[in-house]
């Protein structure tokens, strides 16, 4: 399933996914600090959906009550519920 969502609070203007059988097969977060969301992307890539969320799920940037790995798991547990 492709599943494309809008970050809210962060720089990166969209997440696309790809999951297959609740693993993550593609992860792509365009915009935001370039080295740090293709090194997030690359990490999840074969990861059970519910271990990416529990991992991410809750991480800040700097001064901000979201970031960009937290964005990633709120995207995947919208994506879970379709």
């Amino acid at each position: 399933m492709k599943y494309r969502y809008r970050p809210q609070g962060v720089c990166s203007r969209e997440i696309l996914l790809n999951i297959e059988d609740g693993i993550v097969k593609e992860a792509e977060i365009v915009g935001g600090c370039p080295g740090n969301t293709a090194g997030i992307c690359k990490l999840v890539v074969g990861m059970k959906v519910e271990d990416v969320i529990k991992k991410l799920k809750g991480i800040k940037c700097g001064v901000r009550s979201t970031s960009c790995p937290d964005q990633l798991a709120i995207a995947l547990e919208e994506a879970n519920k379709k």
